[in-house]
């Protein structure tokens, strides 16, 4: 039997928590260690592989094309280890941050065919929809609107296209006698995670609006979408975010949808994270296929 010739486990270890977190310090938080001894151990694997794996001053550390090739091939390795280890589909969850009224309202309605289709993984999805940063608390993928390329050390697979437009019950809209002039003049509504959004549809729509008869604020998109179906206004907010509530006829789109630059785009770290992640964005992007394009509009543009 030939021995295999490895380097220190403890130094790959460092090595792969670096690559997976893009900083000493966050490494050293998983490990339980220093950030010094972070660095020690990958000081020392690169003299026991007899090359350079990271370049540049400290506060911007950079991979050498070696440097990336092993962290990749660590990613795969200790990836295929955790989900070999007994027990391993029911060990750690998947955690996965999403704004919440996208959760609520695309997300966890389609969650069932996922976990069937992987049945002993726990998928828990947090609400967040600030700056994504993986290696601080539980997080391993995140669900954001997102245009461009990824994020640096993230991968980014987008699989919904995201448009907006407004919304508002179908009595408030016949009360208002399906008119244009008369449904813009109707109580508007805000939600304080999208405050310009009103700004920002009338600007892409190239019209000027009118005084509203009142202004109601709330604190969540899906809190101004329960006021517009029970009749309180008029909201602006995403196709992803109404689509139900239309097709239940809870609320109608007036003027339908216009599609936004970004995407609803699933990321996660580049090098290494949850063995799962690669199936849900497998996953993701086939439901975004099998998405509904919005409505046409039900009156003629402002």
């Amino acid at each position: 039997m030939v021995r295999r010739r490895l380097p220190s486990l403890k130094a790959l270890q460092a090595f792969e928590a670096f690559a997976r977190a893009g900083s000493m310090v966050r490494a050293a938080e998983e490990l339980c260690v220093t950030h010094g001894a972070v660095s020690r151990q990958i000081k020392a694997l690169e003299r026991q592989l007899g090359a350079t794996l990271l370049a540049g001053p400290r506060h911007a550390l950079a991979f050498t094309p070696a440097g990336r090739e092993l962290a990749a091939c660590l990613a795969s390795a200790f990836d295929q280890i955790a989900a070999g280890l007994p027990g391993a589909e029911a060990g750690e969850a998947l955690v996965v941050s999403s704004p919440g009224t996208f959760a609520m309202k695309w997300l966890i309605p389609r969650l069932a065919g996922f976990i069937e289709a992987n049945p002993g993984l726990q998928v828990r999805i947090i609400e967040d929809g600030g700056p994504v940063e993986f290696g601080r608390g539980s997080v391993q993928a995140a669900i954001r609107p997102h245009r461009g390329p990824a994020p640096p050390g993230m991968a980014a697979t987008p699989f919904l296209a995201h448009a907006f437009g407004a919304v508002l019950s179908p009595g408030l809209f016949d009360k208002a006698g399906r008119a244009a002039s008369q449904v813009l003049k109707l109580p508007r509504l805000h939600s304080e995670t999208f405050a310009e959004s009103w700004a920002r549809w009338a600007a892409d729509a190239g019209i000027d609006l009118p005084r509203p008869a009142a202004e109601r604020s709330f604190e969540h998109n899906s809190y101004m979408l329960e006021a517009a179906a029970a009749g309180l206004g008029i909201a602006v907010t995403a196709w992803a975010f109404a689509q139900a509530d239309i097709e239940a006829g809870r609320l109608v789109a007036p003027w339908g949808f216009r599609r936004l630059p970004t995407r609803f785009t699933f990321l996660r770290p580049a090098l290494a994270g949850h063995a799962a992640a690669d199936r849900l964005a497998r996953w993701l992007v086939a439901e975004g296929r099998k998405a509904k394009p919005p409505p046409a509009p039900l009156i003629p543009p402002v």
